[in-house]
């Protein structure tokens, strides 16, 4: 029997595996570290990608990867309390840079 969907909610009720994921890491203590970022409303989130060109696209050339599949990358980040996984993210935010000192205008003295 089909499940019957509700004109207001065009999202799935169940989520689908999307196969081997492109994740992100990063090196630490014991090897690499799966990459943890945050949505635009600050949640923390995993991050994997259907391609490696979409990885290179959004995180840039240098960054190291590792396959894994969407339920293993869940089970590697629920211990953090991380629950959401995003996939093939577009919207990145530049590392920081070191912000050049402003130098003051000079103050005009009348009198």
């Amino acid at each position: 029997m089909a499940e019957s969907l509700c004109c207001e909610d065009p999202e799935p009720s169940e989520r689908f595996p999307v196969g081997p994921l492109f994740v992100p890491v990063r090196p630490g203590p014991s090897g690499c570290m799966t990459r943890v970022f945050r949505t635009p409303l600050g949640d923390r989130t995993a991050v994997g990608f259907t391609s490696e060109r979409r990885l290179i696209a959004t995180l840039g050339s240098g960054q190291a990867w590792i396959r894994l599949a969407e339920s293993a990358l869940r089970a590697l980040t629920a211990p953090l309390g991380v629950t959401t996984v995003t996939v093939d993210p577009v919207f990145t935010a530049r590392a920081p840079r070191p912000v050049e000192p402003v130098v003051p205008a000079l103050a005009l003295r009348v009198g």
